[in-house]
């Protein structure tokens, strides 16, 4: 299994058809989950949706059945102008339905190698607010590390609900570094989370990026590492 994730800029109507339009799992080949979501900057405070940007994260059989999507099917070619990142998941901290089989033992990656991180949580209604305030600090804390390239989040209200966080580092070494800190805002964060759980199923992956392709805000931000 691989994934895939999609940003791209195709204005408010757009973005609101491909929403609520999201993929036919079922009739195209080789996908395994879509998940399409408004996106927002992170460490904000309060989300404030870029609402002509719609973001897509996509779980694949292999590369094969991505490209034809991106070629032939009209969802993949509304999304040709903006950037899309290859995945291969390394490792899984909690479990998500829509991602069977994601490795809970790390891969081997080099401490300097670059890494995507991906947050994924089915939010509880009645803690909206908790989970805010939690997570504020924790999002502005990555923003701000000096080792993270380019980051988002990513949400969709309709049922089934989904709250996410994307980001790009330089490197292994710093994401370790991040998450784990047992004094940070992160660890903080996990904390709450565990004592009384602010999603009905979430998931933190780690991934290595492999490829990309496109601009995300005039560049890639990949090509910068």
């Amino acid at each position: 299994m691989i994934v895939s994730v999609h940003i791209a800029d195709v204005g408010p109507l757009q973005a609101q058809r491909l929403l609520f339009r999201r993929p036919k799992v079922a009739e195209i080949p080789g996908m395994i989950s879509a998940e399409p979501a408004i996106t927002a900057p992170l460490g904000t405070g309060v989300p404030r949706p870029a609402l002509g940007r719609i973001g897509l994260i996509v779980a694949w059989d292999d590369d094969g059945a991505l490209d034809r999507f991106l070629d032939l099917h009209s969802y993949g070619r509304k999304l040709a102008d903006g950037w899309y990142v290859r995945l291969q998941p390394l490792r899984c901290f909690g479990s998500w339905s829509a991602l069977p089989g994601l490795p809970t033992k790390e891969l081997p990656i080099d401490d300097d190698e670059p890494v995507v991180a991906l947050t994924l949580g089915r939010l509880r209604f009645l803690r909206v607010r908790s989970f805010l305030s939690s997570a504020a600090p924790a999002e502005r804390d990555a923003v701000t590390d000096p080792a993270v390239v380019a980051s988002i989040g990513f949400a969709r209200p309709l049922l089934p609900r989904l709250v996410s966080t994307f980001s790009i580092w330089r490197s292994a070494a710093a994401m370790r570094a991040y998450a784990f800190d047992s004094a940070g805002s992160h660890q903080a964060a996990v904390r709450a989370d565990r004592a009384t759980p602010f999603h009905h199923e979430s998931a933190f992956v780690r991934f290595r990026p492999y490829a990309s392709e496109g601009q995300w805000d005039g560049r890639d931000p990949l090509a910068t590492i």
